[in-house]
């Protein structure tokens, strides 16, 4: 089995920084690639090597291809690891990786490929017995087969981009008379954003809750899961905090929905890390997609299982079998995980700059996943979360307790930032519950409007 001595980290930000720790505990150098705006960044500074790649925007820097696999022979590194984002789902850039000699920290690119296609990955999902939300079988481009279709799941439906994802080409359509309209523009909102018209038909939820399983395979058929996350709270479909376990789960119901995904993908003989998403409503679980990478969210995982998922994804893209069976997975306690993006938390427009002082919270089960520091500008060309905040707690109430008390530790000077958001969610008795859906949270907002 190949052992990775040197990894090219194509990406940047808290995940660059979180994959270089990873590496440098298992006694393996990094190379960071980085835009002229990143040529500051921690990761920049810690790894064993840097080397520009492009200028600030990502088109030419981050999703460059040439230019990072160049950097990669450059610096004599054996492994990619293309953390979220940017590169991480694309499979003609795992495909190049491989074709170059290099490892490719990642799924298989055939499962990228299928799980990247929304109308393929929910075919492949029902074939592996999967729940699915009830819907069209594949694409649809008629308005006659749409209208039948419509008909036969009821009304409301939801038509959907086979491509992409962040809630463009996707609209809601409550009646016959809609439809056709609807379709069109679903379509062309996903051709604009993807390059890919195509568009599917489901059964729209009507106030249902984002629950995921976290799962791993070694690419020779074994497979295990570690457990949900509940990532309900959302604005515009982006994510805004995660927990670990879900509020509403019981045992049986974690057991049985594990079993179902971790089934799958030895079916599959997936390999590295994935996650697979679904709504839940009323008992029952609906499949939407899997993202066939890390995922932000986790450190939650981490949190209540003690596991390094990172170090799991290299050692299997080194070819070793999973470290663990499911039977060795155990659970405990709770975690939360606190998106903190450079935006005003009310009006959730873009704060970037000059970062005039910096300090984490600390303590006991306190984790602070961030590239930040006093004196580093955010640049405004990227995604805008400059840190992740995760707690752990024995019970969901302690951990609420222990996320108070560290949001109010943090200090972020400079850019504006949503930390006030996550205190004011702290505060209100249906978060304190458990008691919200991916609808709640913009319901939230718009009363703290009024």
């Amino acid at each position: 089995m190949p052992k990775i001595k040197k990894l090219l980290i194509a990406n940047r930000g808290e995940i660059a920084l979180r994959i270089h720790r990873a590496c440098h505990e298992m006694g393996i150098e990094t190379v960071a690639v980085h835009s002229t705006a990143d040529a500051d960044a921690m990761h920049v500074r810690l790894a064993n090597q840097a080397i520009c790649i492009g200028p600030p925007a990502a088109a030419e820097s981050y999703l460059n291809i040439a230019n990072i696999i160049s950097a990669a022979e450059i610096s004599g590194a054996d492994a990619i690891h293309p953390g979220y984002g940017f590169l991480s789902e694309n499979a003609k850039f795992a495909e190049i990786v491989e074709a170059h000699g290099i490892i490719f920290v990642g799924p298989k690119p055939e499962h990228i490929v299928t799980m990247g296609d929304k109308v393929e990955a929910k075919r492949t999902a029902g074939r592996l017995g999967l729940p699915l939300v009830p819907g069209s079988d594949g694409a649809i481009s008629d308005v006659t087969e749409a209208k039948e279709i419509a008909a036969r799941i009821g009304y409301p439906v939801i038509i959907k981009a086979a491509s992409g994802g962040g809630g463009r080409g996707m609209k809601v359509c409550t009646s016959e008379d809609q439809l056709e309209t609807l379709m069109s523009q679903a379509g062309s909102e996903a051709k604009a954003a993807f390059g890919d018209a195509t568009v599917y038909m489901e059964k729209y939820l009507g106030n249902p809750r984002h629950i995921e399983f976290q799962v791993f395979g070694d690419g020779n058929g074994n497979a295990i899961h570690l457990g949900e996350r509940d990532c309900s709270l959302q604005r515009r479909h982006q994510k805004v905090l995660e927990e670990a376990p879900s509020p509403v789960l019981g045992q049986e119901d974690r057991e049985r929905m594990g079993a179902v995904c971790s089934k799958a993908m030895a079916d599959m003989a997936y390999r590295g890390a994935g996650t697979i998403e679904f709504l839940w409503e009323d008992g029952e679980f609906y499949f939407i997609e899997m993202n066939t990478r890390l995922q932000v969210e986790h450190p939650v995982t981490e949190m209540i299982t003690g596991l390094d998922l990172v170090r799991e994804q290299i050692q299997i893209a080194e070819g070793r079998p999973l470290t663990l069976r499911q039977q060795d997975v155990v659970f405990r306690g709770h975690a939360i995980e606190c998106r903190i993006n450079a935006e005003d938390p009310r009006t959730f427009a873009p704060s970037p700059g000059l970062v005039k002082m910096f300090h984490a919270p600390g303590g006991m089960h306190v984790r602070v996943d961030s590239g930040l520091y006093t004196g580093y500008r955010v640049p405004p060309y990227y995604d805008s979360m400059i840190a992740k905040l995760i707690v752990y707690g024995t019970t969901r109430n302690g951990a609420l307790r222990r996320l108070r008390r560290a949001l109010q530790e943090f200090v972020i000077e400079g850019p504006t930032t949503t930390i006030p958001l996550h205190q004011a969610l702290l505060d209100d008795p249906d978060f304190q519950a458990g008691d919200y859906t991916i609808k709640w949270l913009e319901e939230w907002l718009a009363k703290q409007d009024d």
